[in-house]
């Protein structure tokens, strides 16, 4: 059982401005298992109003990534590789879910499986498998150490002038 809550999940999306400006949701979360979702939005769809991949992508990494920081010491993740398959548009007007799952752990490197879908989860919009890095940092248990942790980013990248 983690320790992580749909609350913790949700901190770490709100201080991720492009997650949090796609109205990214986290919906689930255990040891190595996160669900996101967002909104569809008109302002992200393109021709016959189907969602753009850029979107789809942007919420399979996060999800990818927000499972690898699940993990013990999965905090200082950062994506290696991520190969996604797009399988379908996504339906007009529907939210699009995303669940991943972190399948093999090594000591430096998490391997996840991510799939998205709409309302019809028994046909996936797009599949992911990804390669992320691992074991640099404790994760924070709680909104407060999240807060903190990415206060502390901010301050770090201002310094670094980035």
């Amino acid at each position: 059982m983690s320790d992580f809550s749909v609350d913790w999940v949700q901190s770490f999306i709100d201080a991720l401005p492009y997650s949090k400006a796609l109205g990214m949701r986290a919906d689930e979360v255990s040891e190595g298992r996160v669900s996101i979702s967002m909104p569809y939005a008109q302002a992200l769809a393109g021709d016959g109003e189907v969602l753009h991949g850029g979107a789809i992508s942007a919420l399979m990494d996060t999800t990818s990534g927000t499972a690898v920081m699940t993990l013990p010491k999965g905090l200082g993740t950062a994506t290696l590789d991520l190969r996604i398959d797009y399988m379908r548009a996504a339906t007009p007007g529907q939210r699009v879910r995303a669940s991943a799952e972190c399948y093999h752990i090594t000591r430096t490197v998490v391997f996840v499986r991510t799939t998205a879908w709409d309302e019809d989860e028994s046909k996936p919009v797009a599949t992911a498998a990804g390669a992320f890095t691992y074991g640099h940092m404790r994760a924070p248990r709680t909104p407060e150490e999240m807060q903190a942790a990415m206060q502390a980013l901010a301050t770090r990248q201002k310094e670094l002038g980035q």
